[in-house]
């Protein structure tokens, strides 16, 4: 297995909700020679320095400083987002029916509620503690399989398999244990794995995630299985290129925000004001004037990369035959009339020449004309800051399920073609 590969399976089983996905960006970052500035800080940089911040124990920027001017180079920049449809657990919705210990969940983004239903589900988060007069935020994955959400018996409900939707409040409630507890189990069960007092739990930001692990499959283990794949393996190949790109000669920025999958709206997602603070204050370090760095943001590009839907002959009719990528072909490069894709015919040139320097095949997507268009990041950003942006993203099947199918070439190119865009001179 190729070792960029297993690294991504690696990264997308400990990357299993927002906050251990922020953590394992900055181990790599770490590992790779990044240093972390604290946003409240003043800033000093060097020439080929390599920097992140973090906001909100989630969102990371990570950049390389170039040696040529900005105003004339610009920024390279290329986005994701490290946030994937989840259920959140709801710690105060611990209830004992029968000495059954259950809990509600609240649904964040969009996912495909059905393939939740009879899995063993991990819990994992951010929790607050307090350490005698301060408080503390942990990281924390239990890393064992501690609640399941199940279904009831296709004769209690005949209707499993014809149109049955799930209650999101009464059906999504996940059983912890079918033995009688006393106090607060979940509470507890945090206290013990933090090595603290039940009393000194005080917060908890905790989600369930599909305790299988990441894997590959096909006659020639040529595609990978997961959850998160949208958008971690995007944000996983980002952080790559950058890593690889040795020490370019424009600066170079990784943008991993938070909040996609709820609409960005958040002081770490793509509305915010952290793009801008972070690219400006670059730009005032090394002594550049504001002008500068208006100048510095017409000669900047951006690629932004989310996943995107790969032909599925079972459903053929979902798909325009003109543009239906298939998986193991090339990065996508994502198109709308109605700019729900920043993409534009002069961005989209510059996204097809990089794949040809890189020696990589693209492809194409446009929704069918009589179909809704998602969106990403990408339109935001390019709105906010009036960057030259290109919407792209691997294919892949069954997005925002539980477990979701991509190409391992695919993943392999796309590094090849972010790796080439940092590097470039």
């Amino acid at each position: 297995m190729d070792k960029r590969i297993k690294d991504l399976l690696d990264f997308l089983a400990g990357g299993n909700s927002r906050f251990p996905a922020s953590r394992e960006i900055s181990r790599r970052l770490d590992a790779a020679g990044f240093e972390e500035l604290q946003e409240a800080d003043s800033f000093k940089l060097k020439k080929g320095g390599r920097y992140y911040i973090r906001r909100m124990d989630t969102a990371i920027i990570a950049f390389i400083v170039g040696s040529k001017k900005l105003a004339e180079s610009g920024f390279y920049l290329a986005s994701s987002h490290i946030d994937s449809p989840a259920l959140k657990l709801k710690p105060a919705s611990q209830k004992l029916d029968h000495e059954l210990c259950r809990i509600g969940v609240e649904v964040y983004g969009g996912p495909i509620v059905r393939t939740w239903i009879d899995r063993e589900l991990g819990i994992s988060g951010r929790v607050i503690i307090r350490n005698k007069k301060a408080y503390e935020s942990h990281v924390i994955d239990l890393k064992q399989p501690v609640a399941i959400i199940p279904n009831a018996a296709i004769h209690m409900n005949r209707e499993l398999n014809s149109g049955f939707e799930y209650n999101k409040q009464t059906h999504l409630q996940a059983i912890l244990s079918v033995e009688k507890h006393e106090g607060d189990p979940l509470k507890s069960l945090v206290a013990k794995h933090l090595k603290v007092k039940e009393a000194d739990v005080q917060e908890m930001d905790l989600y369930l995630y599909d305790y299988q692990k990441p894997s590959l499959i096909g006659m020639e283990g040529e595609m990978i299985v997961s959850g998160r794949l949208d958008n971690l393996a995007m944000t996983h190949a980002i952080l790559q290129g950058l890593i690889d790109s040795g020490k370019p000669a424009h600066t170079s920025v990784g943008v991993f925000y938070d909040h996609e999958e709820i609409g960005s709206r958040s002081p770490q997602g793509a509305f915010s004001s952290l793009l801008g603070e972070v690219l400006e204050r670059i730009a005032l370090c090394r002594g550049d004037s504001r002008e500068d760095f208006y100048r510095a943001l017409r000669n900047s590009f951006m690629i932004s990369a989310d996943m995107a839907h790969a032909y599925h002959p079972a459903y053929a009719e979902k798909y325009d035959a003109d543009y239906s990528p298939k998986m193991n072909r090339g990065p996508v490069i994502k198109r709308n009339a109605n700019l729900s894709y920043a993409s534009t015919a002069d961005s989209s040139l510059r996204f097809i020449d990089l794949c040809g320097k890189a020696k990589v095949k693209h492809q194409e997507f446009l929704v069918r004309s009589d179909m809704p268009c998602g969106s990403t990041v990408g339109p935001i950003v390019a709105a906010n800051l009036g960057l030259n942006s290109v919407d792209i993203g691997n294919p892949m099947w069954a997005m925002h399920s539980v477990r979701e199918t991509a190409g391992v070439k695919d993943h392999l190119d796309l590094i090849a073609v972010l790796k080439t865009y940092f590097s470039a001179n």
